[in-house]
């Protein structure tokens, strides 16, 4: 099953942008649609709501979710085989592959930009070593 989006949509377009695998139409200020052949029901389209217009495959509302607190690709860097699929995947560019050498590690492995992922999982589905997590990353403390 798919998400689908509720006559309350306002037509804002976050979702439709937010969307990792362009699976949202719609012209601003009309409701958008869902196409349920691409969702992949990631809920990256509900988290960005600010209406809470967008219905997850059990039809509960998908509560809006700041990216900052959003589970979030941890990267075993010892499973990791810096095949490029993950940054591939990665609508929003926040994948990139170290340098062996990087950081004190020998190998190169997939390095993520926290702040900027959108916490949809394609990372994660399309890893073929299974190197990838989701996890809740706690906030660093603060200097």
């Amino acid at each position: 099953m798919a998400h689908k989006i509720t006559e309350a949509c306002s037509g804002c377009s976050a979702c439709k942008k937010a969307c990792p695998v362009f699976a949202i139409t719609g012209e601003l200020k009309a409701i958008h649609y869902i196409d349920t052949v691409k969702c992949i029901d990631c809920s990256v389209c509900g988290m960005t709501c600010t209406k809470d217009a967008v219905l997850d495959q059990n039809d509960k509302v998908v509560p809006r979710v700041k990216i900052a607190d959003r589970m979030k690709p941890l990267v075993n860097k010892t499973d990791c085989s810096a095949c490029f699929m993950c940054s591939d995947f990665c609508r929003a560019n926040v994948i990139k592959i170290s340098e062996p050498g990087h950081k004190g590690d020998i190998s190169a492995y997939a390095e993520i930009n926290f702040a900027k992922c959108v916490s949809c999982g394609l990372c994660a589905l399309n890893c073929p070593m299974d190197a990838i997590t989701m996890a809740k990353i706690e906030k660093p403390a603060a200097d």
